[in-house]
């Protein structure tokens, strides 16, 4: 290993192609500094200088030499610097899983106004379901998850309630119900559903099972999709129903896909799905926290409204 010392004193020689000026110019005296080029060439195994009675001039391996000193130095300051400001907050990396984004504006506009905020982070957006989501959390492969609530045998897994979603009714447009404002879930005991499958998320799977129990019946579930926008497209296709969480009634298929509240099937209202912030408490990110913090101002009781105006 050379030291990045001796690598400056051979850019200051190489440059003034004169001990005496060099070690001016470094503030030592000229002994020592003859003596550390002497070291820095037993180390390389060649000679960097010719020294004659005309003076000094750089080999041709030490011209060669010259480069990767250059290089080495300012790679090395480039590399201080960025590991200065990613302790500051400015720079580095942050990795947010979530499960399908599109229908949550105000993490979008949060994801929008960080990446504008903090243009030198490196910021990595992974859609997967709940239970992968709550892996990459506790091994440190994500930072931040959007995430239904799961049991994590974890102590340094923190969660916060974003947003309590409506379970709401995704039908095809031409459905005989679709005309009615509301509707009663037992209505639906005889027909066909379709649900994501349950090893994506148990805790969400086993309420909406739940929640058709409580109506008297369990789900006829004839297909199964991982991805919410399969799934609102076999509804689209005529595949079945499904119990779907309010914000997905933001779909694009509207002309296709109706989303109809569903009366409360006991005397209390139905369960809500709510949607969490999970992180790993050991991570001292402070790109993590200016997130969070970003996403605290974006979100808010507009959140709701906005929900309600998607469902009929």
């Amino acid at each position: 290993m050379i030291e990045t010392r001796l690598l400056r004193q051979f850019i200051a020689v190489a440059e003034e192609l004169n001990f005496n000026k060099a070690a001016i110019r470094l503030h030592m005296a000229q002994p020592p500094l003859s003596q550390a080029i002497n070291r820095l060439e037993d180390k390389l195994g060649f000679s960097l200088f010719t020294r004659n009675k005309r003076g000094v001039k750089l080999t041709p391996a030490g011209d060669a030499f010259l480069n990767t000193a250059y290089s080495t130095l300012k790679e090395l300051e480039l590399g201080i610097e960025h590991a200065r400001q990613v302790s500051q907050g400015i720079a580095g990396k942050l990795t947010v899983t979530a499960l399908s984004i599109a229908y949550y504006e105000s993490l979008l506009s949060t994801l929008r106004q960080f990446r504008e905020s903090y243009p030198k982070v490196q910021l990595i957006i992974k859609e997967m379901p709940s239970s992968s989501q709550a892996r990459a959390i506790v091994s440190g492969e994500a930072d931040i998850a959007f995430m239904r609530k799961l049991p994590i045998s974890a102590q340094n897994v923190e969660s916060r309630l974003l947003l309590d979603e409506e379970i709401v009714m995704a039908m095809p447009a031409d459905h005989p119900k679709a005309k009615e404002g509301r509707i009663d879930l037992r209505d639906f005991a005889g027909e066909d559903f379709v649900f994501t499958p349950q090893a994506l998320g148990i805790g969400y799977h086993s309420q909406l099972i739940a929640l058709c129990e409580a109506a008297g019946f369990y789900p006829r579930v004839v297909q199964e999709a991982a991805q919410i926008q399969t799934l609102i497209g076999l509804v689209a296709c005529g595949f079945g129903v499904a119990l779907v969480p309010e914000s997905i009634a933001g779909s694009i298929m509207r002309d296709k896909v109706l989303f109809r509240r569903i009366n409360s099937v006991t005397a209390s209202p139905n369960p809500a799905i709510g949607l969490y912030m999970s992180w790993n408490t050991d991570n001292q990110s402070p790109l993590m926290d200016s997130f969070i913090s970003m996403l605290d101002f974006n979100a808010g009781p507009r959140v709701e409204g906005m929900l309600a105006a998607r469902v009929s």
